[in-house]
């Protein structure tokens, strides 16, 4: 084979491998790592996350805070793809409006999600720390101030 051909066939490979690569996208099935239960607390309240495995390009959750034996706050959650491929976080806190914050990034263990629109949060984002914990947080402006809210929660018994 010519050297000029083998060059030609190595960078027409090249250039599809890279085209293959962009576009691929996110699907709800890479956040598999987010599914089961997940608990937080301290002396006198307790806090449980839980996420329903992949299916159908949805993962289903709800999240509780109870402090002294009263519920404080409650939450409905949704990742979900709409039909252009875009991946949302959907929140229903404690009987408030929905809300829809989109996927602006991801990796193996990370998905960040913004809505700039919203008042607070702006941005939610979940990461799987080496050590299996799980770190949520919460952040975006809140008088006139950059603010930020972590929830570190350990793996937990789905009961």
């Amino acid at each position: 084979m010519k050297p000029k051909l083998v060059l030609q066939c190595l960078i027409f490979s090249s250039l599809c491998a890279l085209t293959f690569a962009q576009e691929q996208k996110p699907s709800v099935n890479d956040f598999a790592w987010l599914a089961g239960c997940w608990e937080r607390g301290g002396n006198d309240w307790e806090g449980a996350e839980q996420w329903m495995k992949p299916a159908g390009q949805t993962m289903l959750g709800m999240s509780r805070t109870v402090a002294n034996g009263k519920l404080r706050e409650y939450e409905f959650l949704q990742l979900r793809t709409k039909e252009d491929g875009a991946i949302y976080y959907v929140a229903l806190p404690s009987g408030q409006q929905e809300t829809w914050f989109k996927l602006v990034k991801s990796g193996k263990h990370e998905a960040v999600f913004e809505n700039l629109e919203h008042d607070f949060p702006q941005r939610i984002i979940y990461r799987l720390e080496k050590d299996g914990s799980l770190l949520a947080r919460i952040e975006g402006m809140s008088g006139g101030k950059l603010k930020g809210i972590d929830f570190p929660m350990k793996r937990g018994k789905c009961e």
